[in-house]
């Protein structure tokens, strides 16, 4: 193998920098030359592709975003735009792809896969939703962002004795929610796999507040529901002043912290062994604290294993104060 290329696609994560660093690095040390495709599988039909050089990734692994760039394709879905990427992926000499993103992006990875792009998935998504990993790079950011946040809504929640519902991305995983809301302390953590009812949820804000306590925190992932229709059904049934507040964007942004810094290095350079080692169609991630890799398609799909314990024990424990 001689030439690679390297991708990001979906939504941007904090780490996808460093995971790209680590392919160059890896890349540079095996004597291969190292491709950038730009704006993912989109730079692959269109032949966006430039080899890369220690100047493009010598400063970039604290920065959020990537250098890359990212994009989402509906061509590269239509048997026209595979074949597109495959004849540039031949046109340019691209040996072996390592591709970071998140399931959508998995399955594109396979599919090139198995029209013979070698390809190794890296996990770059900060839902943490991909059951096959213990964590997604941008993962830990976004709950550390998330959970700053919490502190700083609570101490203006608090100066008008308001509740404050924080709307988290995740899509249909309650992890940053989870976490997010441990750490900071929320005095209520709504998900998409432990639905509580609405009505519930408001009677207990209520109660909260008939034992003197002004103000709470609810942390609601975006798969249990929207934070505004969440606010107008408290307030219509309890008559509580309560507030939606939605970070959106905010939590995909922001430095990584180490931890996404360091995880996006390991499986970025395993990435490239993998794909030295004639180990093709594989995923990276972590178990326990080790790196693993399994068969692309036991990666797609599987859902995250949610921390049902910490759940029940944040909302049963804290709803007695």
């Amino acid at each position: 193998m001689r030439k690679i290329g390297v991708l990001t696609s979906g939504g941007d994560t904090p780490g996808m920098n460093s995971a790209i660093r680590a392919v160059f690095k890896e890349g540079v040390r095996q004597n291969l030359n190292v491709l950038g495709i730009f704006h993912g599988y989109r730079g692959l039909i269109e032949g966006n592709i430039r080899e890369l050089t220690h100047a493009d990734v010598e400063n970039i692994m604290h920065k959020g975003g990537t250098v890359l760039r990212t994009a989402r394709s509906e061509e590269f879905k239509t048997d026209d735009g595979l074949k597109r990427a495959l004849s540039m992926a031949k046109a340019y000499s691209i040996e072996g792809l390592v591709v970071i993103g998140g399931d959508g992006s998995y399955r594109g990875a396979k599919l090139l896969n198995d029209m013979g792009v070698p390809t190794i998935g890296v996990p770059g998504t900060i839902d943490n939703d991909m059951g096959y990993t213990d964590y997604t790079i941008g993962f830990n950011t976004a709950v550390n962002t998330i959970t700053n946040e919490i502190y700083n809504i609570r101490d203006t929640m608090r100066a008008h004795d308001r509740v404050g519902v924080i709307e988290v991305m995740g899509r249909y995983c309650g992890d940053i929610a989870l976490w997010a809301g441990v750490a900071g302390g929320a005095d209520m953590i709504l998900v998409p796999e432990c639905p509580l009812p609405w009505e519930d949820a408001a009677q207990t804000l209520y109660e909260y507040r008939l034992r003197g306590k002004l103000t709470s925190i609810v942390v609601m992932a975006e798969g249990a529901g929207k934070a505004e229709e969440f606010a107008a059904f408290v307030r219509e049934k309890t008559g509580i002043d309560i507030k939606a507040i939605v970070p959106g964007y905010t939590q995909r942004g922001g430095n990584p912290v180490a931890y996404d810094r360091i995880l996006a290095s390991q499986l970025g350079q395993r990435a490239v062994e993998l794909l030295c080692e004639g180990q093709f169609g594989r995923a990276v991630g972590t178990k326990r604290n080790q790196i693993i890799d399994v068969p692309l398609e036991d990666a797609i799909g599987r859902l995250d294993s949610f921390d049902e314990k910490l759940y029940y024990f944040n909302n049963n424990v804290l709803a007695k104060f």
